[in-house]
């Protein structure tokens, strides 16, 4: 049994902040715990223009606090974020996150993340498995 909470996480390495200061992310389950999946509480901050790109990852997230919206940059479709909007990114779609106000949403990815890994825009989020 895993029991943690986000205040125990805070300013350990499982703490991850852009390098910006637009978004940060506590990893709560990772792939070394062994479980299949990472979970994440992610927070982004109103006013930035968020770009991600999953090339080795299916993710699903629910939107807990905050408002904005999701750009689908592939299809250049927006769609409106709320408390209570879960979407799935399950063909790693390349997609920008736009928060009118502070947003806070908690993240599944399938095959789990290790850990300090960011977002990068061109499709390559490595280590998918535990580094040696």
């Amino acid at each position: 049994m895993i029991v943690r909470t986000t205040d125990e996480i805070t300013g350990t390495e499982r703490d991850v902040t852009s390098e910006d200061g637009q978004w940060r992310s506590k990893r709560i389950v990772l792939a070394g715990d062994k479980v299949g999946f990472s979970f994440h509480e992610t927070t982004i901050e109103p006013g930035t223009v968020n770009e991600f790109h999953y090339a080795n990852h299916v993710e699903a997230v629910w939107l807990v606090e905050g408002t904005g919206k999701l750009q689908d940059l592939d299809n250049d479709v927006k769609y409106d974020l709320a408390p209570g909007t879960m979407y799935l990114l399950d063909g790693h779609e390349r997609h920008r996150v736009l928060p009118d106000t502070r947003m806070r949403m908690l993240c599944v990815f399938n095959p789990p993340v290790t850990g300090r890994e960011v977002h990068d825009e061109n499709g390559v989020y490595p280590l998918v498995e535990e580094p040696a």
